[in-house]
Order: C-alpha cells, then structure tokens, then sequence
C-alpha cells in the first residue's frame, strides 16, 4: 500500500535556503534528492537540476519544469558513479551518506562549483533512526573531506536542531577554487 502522506512536498532546509541563491549558473545535481524539496527551489532559481533518487514515486513528486529525474540506486552492487567530472554548478545533499560515492562526486563539481551537505552526525542515535554508524558523518568528517578534495569552506555548522525534529547534524557549505571570495555573501547576524 501507498503511503500518501509520504511523498507531500516539505520546505526546503533552511541551511539550503541560505546557500542556494550563491549556487553559480548552471546545471545542479540534487543528490537523494526525495520529493524534490530542494530540486524545486533550485529550478526557482533558474538552475538546470537533475534529481537522482532510487525512489520513482519520490521522482515523479519531484518532476517540474527544469528538473530532469533520473532513477538510479547507487548503493546497489556494482553501481558506479553516473556522471563525468566538472559538470555541476552545484552540488546539494541532505539526509544521505553513502561513503563509497564522496570522491567521484566531488569530481562532478564544476571548477567553480558549490557543495552543500546536510546529514545525520555521530550522536544522532539519542534522538532516534538513523542510528547506525554507516549513516552517521564522525565528528569533523565533513570538514576533512573539503580538505582532501581542495574545497574553501564557506560555512560549517555540527551540532543539535529542533526542526523538523530534533536531531544531531553536521552541514557544510563548501566551494571549488574558481569560485570567487567575494561572491560568497554571508549574511549578517
């Protein structure tokens, strides 16, 4: 049986929000991407998306103007990474962590691309699933994976939030070496 509430759209994460209107022109990979959430706030803002997920019924949620779906399990045997080097403007990844897929996907990042992670962190397991330490990003690993790939962070978050409900979570938004210093505007607080 269907789950009709399952594939309602929610708002975008408001860490993607803040960072997406900086995302350079071009094509924009929503990784895992679920119902689109993010995939149609990036098409809003005039971004070419591709939104992968394994799901077909979170990809027909997600299909719209600008987004091109595309089905693919990368956790199964024998998958590899689909998508050449330097292709995307952006890169956006909430809610998923699969190790194996980190260095070819940094390499889909276009010269002057952005990356902006959101995921479960270690600790995450005293407010529930995912508790398993496959899905749960170690203390600083965000940070070290910028550092391997010769990323700049713009910002680094690792800690507890309430909505949309509690959990412990490490985000990062992090750029390739072209990306311009001064096209990073952060806002005031």
């Amino acid at each position: 049986m269907v789950d009709p509430v399952a594939h309602l759209p929610t708002p975008p994460s408001p860490w993607v929000e803040r960072f997406a209107p900086l995302v350079p022109g071009g094509e924009v990979l929503d990784l895992a991407c679920g119902s689109g959430r993010h995939s149609r706030l990036l098409a809003a803002l005039g971004h070419a998306v591709v939104a992968v997920d394994r799901d077909a019924e979170a990809l027909a949620a997600t299909a719209g103007d600008g987004i091109v779906t595309s089905q693919i399990d990368l956790e199964e045997e024998g998958a590899c990474w689909p998508f050449g080097p330097a292709r995307f403007a952006g890169i956006i990844v909430t809610n998923y962590l699969h190790r194996p897929l980190l260095a070819d996907m940094l390499g889909s990042l276009a010269p002057n691309g952005m990356l902006i992670y959101e995921t479960f962190a270690d600790g995450n397991a005293a407010f529930g699933k995912p508790s398993n330490p496959n899905f749960l990003l170690q203390p600083g690993e965000l940070l070290e994976l910028a550092r391997m790939h010769g990323l700049r962070v713009i910002a680094f978050e690792d800690g507890v939030v309430n909505t949309p409900k509690p959990a412990m979570v490490q985000r990062i938004c992090a750029v390739k070496e072209e990306f311009p210093r001064e096209a990073a505007l952060l806002p005031s607080f």
